[in-house]
């Protein structure tokens, strides 16, 4: 029958008891040493925060409590009990589930199908009404509304974090380990999520919550862990530490929180946008953007940010409005055009769209210029391309043996580094930023955000697009927020505050500069 797991709910710890225990946990990778006498203990009831930058250990960890990897040394306990897994399906049966920063879900099957896909006792034939009810029964209880009978397909990200939270709790959830989820949510959307997490702590679930938004860390969490090259530094509960000590910790030294970037001397207009759209995706869009000048593109998922920054790169053209670059009117109808015009576009997920993971650094840094780098033969000048690849890896501080190597063994801040150093070696003016931190640790979010205001510094143009609101804040001279595909406002930086923002992306606002005025 649909739902029909064993309820092992009987012989649960009462709340605040330990659910799942990890002691002295160790893990190698060849040469790697992955994880290193770890312990950790999880409890009903509560929120346990993991914090640790890229290639701490977090991963590795997740991997192990999920059944993906088995530790080298050291034991499990669920409830008290041994626990060894052999497999993510073993840990489900458990009832040990793990959702992740981008949703793991079956497109082209509906919601329902998705909430119990992982389920053994499925049989040979499927009750779908039933399947249909209990799925609407689990959505209500997180207080979800979905049609359990429409694709996931057209979910928004949030809605597809919500249909993994029923999919755990479908299996009798007792651990569920939340990785990077609200990387790509705005802040209603995490709200809307945090809500679902504090109904889960209600239920005695134990929650491991790893992030690297650390006011997210604060405001959810009820214990702090934090690793740092695969040992843990502390565990401490939420009350007794602060943002400064928790990076402290996490990178072995003090550093200061987001700091406001300093405002660069502005230059002449640069790009001049009036009534630009583009059918069914986004409409009547008007700024105007200055040579050392950061543009911030705020608003909630799906108000069509990245729309914009897609269209004034060519990859999805506008179909109405102008477009002015350096005083002359511009039609820019694929990312060959765009580049000529001296723009580049950083997408927001570099895994997929942004890098080549597979081929090297200096192959990825020189390929949208690369017939720059080939000889009369058209064969590559690899000692030119090597040559460039280490000029950006000085100037970017790309931490890497050698600019050879693939870029999937590098972490994801030198992966963002490489990504940026790919688009500024093709010398442009205007440089589109989607979502420039995300996934990225603390100490290397700190060093983009200072790369981004040595760029704004040098005179280029910066269009920044991030679901990060303090992000936003920080970086932008100007904020221009859209909601459902209209521009809401645009706001100067004095005038610029979460509530402002806040109140214009849910079109609580509808105050609004069509000229673009200039800051």
């Amino acid at each position: 029958m649909e739902g029909a797991a064993v309820d092992r709910r009987s012989d649960a710890p009462a709340v605040n008891a330990p659910m799942l225990n990890l002691r002295d946990i160790t893990k190698r990778f060849g040469a790697t040493q992955a994880l290193e006498g770890v312990s950790l203990t999880l409890r009903a009831g509560r929120v346990h925060a993991l914090l640790g930058e890229n290639g701490a250990g977090k991963s590795t960890l997740i991997k192990i409590m999920t059944g993906v990897h088995q530790p080298d040394h050291g034991e499990m306990l669920l409830a008290g009990r041994p626990l060894r897994l052999a497999s993510a399906a073993e840990a489900q049966r458990h009832g040990i589930a793990a959702i992740y920063q981008e949703p793991l879900l079956f497109p082209d099957l509906n919601v329902a199908e998705n909430i119990f896909i992982s389920h053994q006792d499925r049989g040979a034939v499927t009750n779908w009404r039933q399947m249909f009810r209990r799925a609407e029964e689990i959505l209500a209880s997180l207080g979800v509304a979905l049609d359990v009978r429409s694709p996931a397909r057209g979910l928004t990200l949030a809605a597809q974090q919500s249909v993994e939270i029923a999919k755990a709790i479908s299996l009798n959830v007792r651990v569920l380990i939340m990785d990077e989820p609200t990387a790509s949510l705005s802040s209603h959307e995490v709200a809307q999520l945090f809500k679902l997490v504090r109904d889960l702590r209600e239920k005695d679930v134990a929650i491991l919550f790893v992030s690297h938004r650390m006011e997210e860390v604060f405001e959810i969490a009820d214990d702090v862990t934090v690793f740092r090259d695969g040992r843990l530094i502390s565990t401490r509960p939420r009350a007794e530490v602060t943002p400064q000590r928790a990076i402290a910790d996490m990178v072995g030294r003090e550093m200061g929180l987001l700091q406001p970037r300093s405002p660069a001397k502005l230059g002449e207009k640069l790009l001049s946008v009036r009534g630009l759209g583009r059918d069914g995706a986004f409409e009547d869009v008007s700024f105007d953007l200055r040579r050392g000048e950061v543009l911030g593109f705020a608003g909630l998922i799906g108000a069509g940010r990245t729309d914009v920054g897609l269209a004034l790169f060519g990859i999805e053209p506008a179909t109405s409005g102008q477009i002015v670059l350096d005083g002359r009117a511009v039609t820019i109808r694929s990312p060959r055009q765009a580049m000529a015009l001296g723009i580049a576009y950083s997408s927001e997920d570099r895994r997929q769209l942004g890098l080549s993971l597979p081929m090297s650094i200096a192959t990825n840094i020189t390929l949208p210029v690369l017939s720059r780098y080939l000889n009369w033969l058209g064969l590559v000048r690899t000692g030119m391309e090597r040559a460039t690849a280490e000029a950006f890896r000085r100037r970017l501080a790309i931490r890497t043996p050698s600019v050879d190597i693939a870029v999937s063994k590098l972490s994801g801040g030198n992966q963002q580094k490489v990504m940026l150093s790919k688009w500024l070696n093709t010398h442009p003016a205007l440089l589109i930023l989607d979502e420039p931190t995300r996934g990225i640790d603390v100490g290397a979010k700190a060093e983009v955000h200072a790369i981004i205001g040595e760029l704004a510094a040098e005179g280029i143009g910066i269009i920044m697009i991030s679901s990060d609101l303090p992000e936003v804040l920080a970086m932008s001279d100007r904020v221009l927020v859209m909601r459902e595909g209209r521009q809401m406002a645009v706001l100067d930086r004095d005038g610029a505050d979460q509530e402002s923002v806040m109140a214009a992306a849910m079109g609580q606002s509808t105050a609004r500069q069509p000229s673009g005025a200039e800051a």
